[in-house]
């Protein structure tokens, strides 16, 4: 069972004073991290913010809150979470078969995952869309910054119940039409101009234990078995 999708962002910030490079990251630009879990809804189940952005990407997840955590077993058994290339391959985290020569079935598992996973990537653009201030560099003090995140997250929250509930959403998401393949884009893309978010690099490292492995192989048998949708395989072709 899949309890979310986790990924991280660079909160774009103007450098603290004396801080020289702490925060400085690979886009060239000064930054503290939110990581966060995103549910079905698009709320967010957990974040972490405030880590600098100078953290090697493959470091932000290893030094978030959660992690620990996830190492000691916090989640049933079966129970995952999906991310993508900037994490590590996981028992309780997936991420995609790496490379271009894949199999039908890894395909299917990426498709299948990518599909997962998208909901992460509205979460964030959204609340990015809702709340203006990430369309510049945050000018204010670290710890104005993280109140500001947090809360922003919270507000992000609740407006997405209560849109729910009275089936009213100011923003649309990605969608996907069956038949042709295409994904429909989400209306907040129209609405951002280029902001406070930036992406995690993608990790090039590809350690990961066999266990780990082989607990992705049958996730993957699985989505070409009794977990198989109708449509999946015209839409890796």
């Amino acid at each position: 069972m899949c309890c979310g999708a986790i990924d991280g962002k660079h909160v774009v910030i103007k450098a603290p004073p004396e801080s020289g490079n702490l925060y400085y990251n690979y886009k060239e630009s000064n930054s503290i991290v939110l990581m966060a879990v995103v549910d079905h809804k698009y709320c967010f189940s957990y974040i972490d913010v405030g880590l600098n952005g100078r953290v090697s990407d493959a470091g932000v997840f290893r030094n978030c809150s959660l992690y620990q955590a996830l190492e000691d077993g916090m989640l049933p058994e079966g129970h995952v979470l999906v991310g993508d290339n900037a994490f590590p391959l996981k028992e309780y985290l997936l991420k995609p078969f790496p490379g271009n020569q894949l199999t039908l079935k890894q395909k299917i598992f990426n498709y299948r995952l990518s599909r997962a996973r998208r909901i992460v990537e509205n979460a964030f653009g959204i609340m990015a869309a809702r709340f203006r201030v990430f369309e510049k560099p945050f000018p204010y003090s670290l710890e104005k910054v993280i109140l500001i995140v947090k809360a922003c997250c919270a507000l992000h929250n609740w407006l997405n119940e209560t849109k729910l509930q009275y089936r009213h959403f100011e923003y649309t998401v990605d969608s996907e039409n069956v038949d042709t393949g295409e994904i429909v884009r989400g209306n907040w893309r129209d609405e951002l101009e280029p902001n406070g978010f930036e992406s995690l690099k993608n990790s090039l490292a590809n350690h990961s234990i066999r266990r780990s492995q082989d607990f992705r192989e049958r996730y993957a048998d699985y989505f070409v078995a009794e977990g198989s949708i109708p449509w999946q395989t015209r839409m890796v072709y």
